[in-house]
């Protein structure tokens, strides 16, 4: 049990890391929607990716109880 999440994990953040490196724009969404908080001042800038947090969060929650239902 344990090494199949270990081995989906890789797989899963493998698959980020290639997004990332050759088709940055895939990912340009990512903390630009509505309900996503930024502050910027003048000393700082203030980021809370709210709204993005909870698609990543259904999502994953999706696809791993597709995963591990039996």
């Amino acid at each position: 049990m344990i090494a199949r999440i270990l081995i989906v994990s890789g797989v899963l953040l493998l698959a980020l890391g290639l997004v990332l490196g050759y088709a940055p724009w895939l990912l340009a969404w990512f903390g630009k929607l509505p309900g996503d908080i930024r502050i910027e001042r003048e000393n700082g800038v203030f980021f809370f990716p709210f709204t993005s947090m909870l698609i990543v969060s259904i999502v994953l929650s999706l696809v791993l109880s597709l995963f591990f239902r039996r």
